[in-house]
């Protein structure tokens, strides 16, 4: 389907590598509202750095959010997990994987309880794509096509984004769902890895490899996609019909004390913020939002619980030692140390 659319220092290095994604602070509206005169510093992986600057403006048109200033850092999500973490400033976070927010509950960062919303924890939705060229010259349909001889895969390190983690756990999942054995899901990603040309940092970076004209396919988020089709780039995409339901968390610091975060967490999860995700190419987490848009729906969609969730999940495929896409991509000799 076509979719239309010392300590000390390494504490420091991990700082200034987050705050180099940033894109600064982004304007804090005209007039003075409740909340104005604070800065609300937004932590996120990479992809929806340019969502958020339209999230932003809009946010800063209520009256909650004028005179509120937000400073942004952008970055592959574990990265961007591991920088708050070594003490980046953050009062929000939106990350790729709930795996890389349960690491700032082990850190007492976050409160255990962030999940534990209407919402469950999750501010968009969104599933994986394969992005190809205008014309689809390789007449790329589905999983099946991306393990043919010739074929080059483009997809991010999984050690280092979130998105490469659910591109791998989608393309697991769809070979279970095409009721083949984990033995052959695992063959699978083993001949889907040795097809992948380059692995880049992030979806962003991949994303911009993939148009300079590497690689065949690109395995990305759907939001990714829509947005680079509606930017006028030559490419297409296909929603596979066996796909993952990707759910991405937000939470706020427990340092946080100003009314500020929690203002523009409620703007991001309300119709409004929801119905501005969803014309940006994110699914929304609000049904009664979700319901007006009509984003295609894969013959089989399953969730990363189904597959055991993120805790079982990292330590089966991504355990630094004995993880399933670990010693693949070792055997590989690509890079497994960068998570």
């Amino acid at each position: 389907m076509f979719g239309k659319f010392g300590a000390g220092a390494a504490v420091a290095a991990l700082a200034i590598s987050a705050a180099a994604c940033s894109s600064g602070g982004t304007g804090s509206g005209s007039g003075s509202g409740p909340n104005s005169g604070q800065t609300v510093n937004l932590v996120a992986y990479s992809t929806p750095a340019k969502a958020y600057a339209k999230l932003i403006a809009a946010f800063n048109g209520t009256t909650d959010g004028k005179g509120v200033t937000v400073s942004e850092s952008f970055g592959p999500s574990g990265s961007q997990s591991r920088a708050v973490a070594a003490g980046l400033p953050a009062d929000v976070v939106n990350f790729s994987l709930s795996s890389d927010m349960t690491s700032l509950v082990k850190a007492g960062l976050v409160s255990a309880s962030w999940d534990k919303t209407p919402t469950n924890g999750m501010v968009t939705d969104s599933v994986v794509v394969l992005v190809v060229r205008k014309g689809n010259p390789k007449n790329i349909q589905g999983w099946a096509d991306l393990v043919k001889p010739g074929v080059e895969v483009v997809t991010p390190n999984p050690f280092s984004s979130g998105s490469a983690r659910w591109n791998l756990m989608a393309a697991y999942g769809a070979q279970l769902a095409l009721g083949k054995s984990p033995t052959d899901a695992d063959s699978y990603l083993s001949a889907l890895l040795k097809n992948t040309s380059v692995q880049p940092t992030s979806a962003s970076t991949a994303l911009a490899t993939f148009l300079t004209g590497k690689g065949d396919v690109l395995l990305d988020y759907e939001d990714d996609a829509i947005a680079a089709v509606k930017a006028g780039d030559a490419v297409q995409y296909i929603v596979p019909a066996q796909d993952i339901l990707i759910e991405n968390p937000v939470a706020i610091l427990s340092g946080s004390h100003g009314s500020a975060a929690q203002a523009f967490v409620n703007y991001l999860l309300s119709p409004a913020g929801q119905t501005l995700w969803g014309q940006l190419g994110y699914r929304p987490v609000l049904p009664s939002v979700a319901a007006k848009f009509n984003f295609p729906k894969p013959a089989s969609l399953f969730t990363i619980k189904s597959l055991g969730g993120w805790t079982e999940v990292k330590t089966k495929f991504f355990d630094p030692t004995n993880g399933i896409v670990t010693r693949i991509e070792q055997g590989l000799g690509i890079s497994t140390s960068t998570r």
